[in-house]
């Protein structure tokens, strides 16, 4: 059967899983009003969800949508689908799938360890705690309700248009250097790819973590990136001396290496872009 995928946040991988399946029928919100016709870009119809209310028409199209992709990220106020329309999605009669796209900072600070989808949480700041919080509103409901719910521990993503080239191209990169400290990442393609693959077999109540096989120094990538554009890489910057903002400094307050065995062993996975340097390569000719 061919999904009919509800996608509350129409953004990167929304885009790329209708990029991958131009026949299947699409739904993606967007904050801002869109008309409610399929756009010439894509085979996706946009509607309007900005929080405070429940999708208009949706009740129009309930008995069709049989998955649901979850990318709206939590606020102070918690998961606004959860809180606006959690209960709705739980009563939908063809719905088979549900996946929340959270983050692997929700394991916090592991010193490099790996966490695994069994690690226990332990977030480091604000924005991993709110995915935690969104995490459990969710299993709420899936407990309470019987929702299809998967969760999905997403690390940095990277795809067209949004990748280290980019950023040196357009002058924004940077060599940040703090010693033992590394990031994962996923190829956009490569997360399509899992979440499909889920959504042929699912298996409510597991979480997945999703990440590469080679967590790396961010330096590397960007350094890469450079030979790869055949030009200078921007300079090495100490960590505790760079200039970063709070945000940006936040992001290395973890450091973990990302288990993909799950996704591998359950799904069947085998990634395009094992690593950033393939990833990097097949887009230094599009880009």
């Amino acid at each position: 059967m061919t999904p009919n995928l509800f996608c509350f946040g129409y953004g990167f991988t929304a885009r790329e899983i209708a990029r991958q399946h131009s026949g299947w029928t699409l739904w993606g919100t967007s904050r801002h009003e869109q008309p409610k016709q399929k756009t010439g870009l894509d085979n996706t119809v946009r509607m309007q969800f900005d929080g405070s209310h429940p999708v208009s028409g949706f009740a129009d199209i309930a008995d069709q949508i049989t998955h649901i992709l979850l990318s709206v990220p939590p606020g102070e106020e918690g998961d606004p689908v959860c809180r606006v329309m959690g209960a709705e999605l739980a009563k939908l009669p063809n719905l088979k799938w549900v996946a929340y796209l959270s983050t692997t900072g929700v394991y916090g600070n592991l010193d490099g360890d790996m966490a695994t989808e069994d690690t226990a949480l332990n977030p480091s700041g604000m924005r991993g705690q709110r995915r935690v919080d969104a995490e459990a509103a969710w299993r709420h409901i899936q407990d309470d309700h019987g929702l299809p719910l998967h969760i999905f521990r997403l690390p940095g993503i990277y795809g067209p248009g949004r990748n280290q080239l980019v950023s040196l191209m357009n002058g924004k990169a940077h060599r940040i250097v703090k010693p033992g400290h590394v990031f994962s990442r996923i190829h956009v393609e490569d997360l399509a790819r899992i979440l499909v693959a889920s959504m042929k077999q699912p298996d409510p109540g597991r979480i997945y973590n999703v990440a590469d096989d080679l967590p790396a120094p961010p330096q590397d990538v960007v350094t890469f990136a450079a030979e790869l554009l055949e030009r200078d890489p921007p300079p090495l910057q100490d960590f505790e001396t760079a200039d970063l903002s709070p945000m940006a400094r936040s992001f290395y307050s973890d450091n973990k290496t990302v288990s993909n065995a799950r996704i591998k062993a359950e799904l069947g996975i085998s990634l395009m872009y094992p690593t950033y340097k393939e990833g990097l390569k097949a887009l230094s000719l599009i880009e």
